[in-house]
């Protein structure tokens, strides 16, 4: 008979549940990962490759809603009472501070060069047009552009805006309403290839103001599509290149862009224009669709002058929220 010597054989374990599970430091481990993971795409988005389908651009139009994983990974970590997990948090909420914390804060103090600026996308389905003028033109601002202008709907505009913007320039299915007056007025050929001739969404106008001339752009880009092929965003983007052209072209010092771009200034698929005007620092002003918006898909950028905080105004009859910003030309 062998004999086993007494204190060779350990203890047994209380709770071998436990043990297996591991401590609060060894657990959460791929909780940690994915929230270093959404670190990366905040920070790294541009890495990300645009094929196939546009990718890249998918995520850039719906980056800042990255944000959303931090409560959920903040509740899954909770759970697996994971101190790895909690502590690798800090990466995405860092990421994405820096990427999107100084929208929330509020914008500088008006000053009195500043140009209100109004931008809406109408909608051609629009049932009450000169009850949208009218919404528009409540904050008085000094220019309000307009996209999706049908034909029978422009005299309902030109008369509820006549009296207090009585300079006005209609191109296609874009135009501009302004205070002051308007001079150099012509359209923009922004269309892509394989559209009809009769496709114009681009205008260009000098506006004289107190502050001096600036040339004022309106444009509507080309929708993107979200289909099995991945995000289609082909004709948006070679709209964007002819316009990012035509600004590059544009010789007067101070330029204003308002349009419905279908893109958000993250989105690199405008870069041809984010990369040549300034866009507003201040402001998420998420404008589409105007019953949840998700993405600011309409855009105030500016040359030779900065854009202020952006806001949203109340729906009108339109799919998009209006929005606005004062620019303090320099």
């Amino acid at each position: 008979m062998t004999r086993v010597e007494s204190g060779t054989e350990p203890p047994p374990d209380p709770n071998p549940a436990v043990r297996r599970r591991g401590s609060r430091w060894t657990r959460g481990r791929v909780l940690a990962g994915l929230a270093a993971f959404t670190a990366a795409l905040l920070l790294g988005h541009r890495l990300v490759p645009n094929t196939p389908g546009r990718l890249g651009s998918l995520l850039e139009a719906f980056l800042p809603w990255l944000g959303v994983a931090v409560p959920v990974l903040l509740g899954a970590a909770l759970l697996r009472r994971s101190a790895t997990a909690l502590l690798a948090l800090l990466l995405p909420v860092a990421a994405w501070a820096y990427q999107f914390g100084g929208l929330l804060l509020p914008g500088d103090a008006p000053t009195r060069a500043g140009l209100d600026v109004v931008q809406h996308n109408a909608s051609d389905e629009n049932t009450d047009p000169a009850a949208t003028a009218r919404a528009l033109a409540a904050g008085r601002p000094r220019l309000i552009a307009l996209e999706e202008l049908l034909p029978s709907a422009v005299p309902a505009y030109e008369k509820a805006l006549g009296r207090a913007y009585p300079y006005h320039a209609v191109r296609g299915t874009v135009g501009l309403w302004s205070r002051y007056p308007l001079t150099g007025v012509r359209a923009v050929d922004i269309r892509p290839r394989g559209l009809p001739d009769d496709w114009r969404r681009g205008l260009r106008a000098v506006v004289r103001t107190p502050h001096g001339e600036v040339a004022a752009y309106v444009a509507h880009l080309p929708s993107v599509r979200l289909g099995a092929g991945g995000f289609g965003s082909g004709r948006r983007d070679e709209s964007a290149r002819l316009l990012g052209d035509a600004l590059e072209a544009e010789r007067t010092r101070a330029v204003i862009l308002l349009g419905d771009l279908n893109g958000t200034v993250d989105d690199r698929g405008l870069r041809p224009l984010t990369s040549r005007l300034n866009v507003s620092g201040r402001g998420l002003a998420f404008s589409f669709p105007e019953a949840f918006p998700v993405a600011r898909i309409d855009q105030i950028m500016a040359r030779g002058g900065t854009v202020g905080r952006i806001r949203t105004l109340p729906a009108t009859g339109s799919d998009h929220l209006p929005i606005t910003a004062r620019i303090t030309l320099r």
